[in-house]
């Protein structure tokens, strides 16, 4: 299970790439955000799509 650090690295490494987001992706992120401020831990399925959408967006290499 994750912990409350991996939230916050994986919010904060997507941070930039809010730009480049389909608008369904940056919705659910912009949830999370929210949610981090408040320091709320996200439940099994919000972390298994803030994962999905870091995998997605932030692995990516620039080329």
């Amino acid at each position: 299970m994750s912990t409350m650090m991996d939230q916050k690295k994986m919010i904060e490494a997507l941070r930039y790439k809010t730009s480049k987001m389909v608008s369904k992706d940056r919705y659910d992120y912009d949830m999370y955000v929210k949610r981090d401020k408040d320091d709320e831990d996200l439940d099994s399925i919000s972390m298994k799509r803030l994962r999905e959408i870091f995998e997605k967006y932030a692995d990516r290499r620039d080329k």
